[in-house]
């Protein structure tokens, strides 16, 4: 599924469920906002906008900032 712009946030189950989960202090767990990205069906619009923004902090299409960080250069 595509979406234009920003639509996928209207979509997204992270939207439904506490934003605390998506944001991981140093040492904490990202193991459940990793398990609702892999349920939800705009992940990869997500992960794109992340990317495309350089977003810095917070989980995104499952992916931690670290992990973002590194798949962005790779595919650079």
């Amino acid at each position: 599924m595509s979406y234009d712009s920003e639509e996928w946030r209207d979509e997204a189950l992270c939207a439904q469920t506490d934003p605390d989960l998506f944001v991981i202090d140093h040492g904490g767990s990202s193991a459940q906002a990793r398990l609702i990205c892999r349920q939800c069906d705009v992940a990869d619009s997500c992960l794109q906008w992340a990317l495309d923004t350089n977003e810095q902090y917070g989980i995104y299409g499952g992916l931690s900032p670290r992990q973002r960080h590194k798949l962005k250069g790779l595919s650079a």
